[in-house]
């Protein structure tokens, strides 16, 4: 049964996930992607252009599909703290056709929007979409 995922990333990280064709979640943590299957859907949306900076977006910035690949963990990038950041990723094929949707202009039509705290439900990274939010963005996203 496909399910339909909701990832909320900076544009920023959404954009380089697309050109080399990965999705990762919950600032890199294994679980998230695992419960991703290939088949299932992923939006991407973006409160802000960077992690903790830069403009504010409030769009769906991406949507694609998931491979038939396992997870994989990504080799180790050293950070400037001194810590060492090796998040785990799932292989996604992207839409290219898929345009940058305002939630704004579906927030009547989401279920997702329909609680008056619909804000805090995103804090989680990675949330399951209803069929009904998954149509109704991909819709906006890519005509379909």
């Amino acid at each position: 049964m496909t399910r339909y995922w909701l990832g909320v990333v900076s544009k920023e990280h959404v954009l380089r996930g697309v050109e080399l064709g990965f999705a990762q979640a919950n600032h890199g943590k294994r679980t998230p992607v695992e419960r991703m299957q290939p088949g299932d859907t992923l939006i991407y949306y973006s409160p802000r252009e960077g992690i903790r900076s830069g403009a504010q977006i409030r769009a769906f910035t991406a949507i694609g599909t998931i491979d038939d690949r396992p997870v994989w963990q990504a080799d180790p990038v050293d950070l400037p703290d001194g810590s060492c950041f090796e998040p785990w990723r799932r292989s996604v094929s992207y839409r290219t056709d898929a345009k940058e949707t305002a939630i704004d202009e579906l927030r009547d039509e989401l279920d997702l929007t329909s609680s008056p705290n619909w804000g805090m439900v995103l804090r989680r990274g990675l949330i399951e979409l209803t069929a009904h939010d998954h149509a109704v963005i991909a819709k906006a996203m890519t005509g379909e």
